[in-house]
C-alpha cells in the first residue's frame, strides 16, 4: 500500500523514480548477491521505506549501505509502521563530514 502512495506522489510532484533497482554486492571482487533499495528518485536519493513498530539501528545501518552502495550523497528512510510517521536523513561519508553537518 506504501509502495502505491509513493509512486503517485512522485509522479504528481513531476519526480522520476525507479523501484527496486538492483545493485550487485561484491566481496573481494567477487559477486556475491544483489540488493535492492525501494525507491531511487531524480536518480540521486535513495529512498528506503518500512513498516515496523519503531526504526532499528539496523534499518538505519541498510539506508546507509544503500546510500554508499549507489554512491548518492543522501538516502531517506522512512517508517509508517509506528505510531507517527519516523524518517532519517542518511548521508554517504565520502560526501558529509561530521564537521560539514554541524556547520
Amino acid at each position: 500500500p506504501y509502495t502505491t502512495l509513493f509512486r503517485s506522489e512522485f509522479d504528481r510532484a513531476g519526480l522520476k523514480y525507479k523501484r527496486e533497482v538492483e545493485q550487485d554486492i561484491y566481496y573481494k571482487g567477487i559477486k556475491v548477491g544483489t540488493r535492492r533499495a525501494d525507491f531511487i528518485v531524480e536518480e540521486r536519493i535513495v529512498v528506503e521505506t518500512k513498516a515496523m513498530i519503531d526504526l532499528e539501528p539496523v534499518h538505519l545501518a541498510q539506508a546507509k549501505n544503500y546510500v554508499v552502495a549507489y554512491n548518492f550523497q543522501k538516502g531517506l528512510l522512512i517508517n509508517f509502521g509506528a505510531p507517527s510517521l519516523q524518517y532519517k536523513l542518511v548521508f554517504h561519508p565520502h560526501f558529509h563530514s561530521e564537521n560539514s553537518i554541524n556547520q
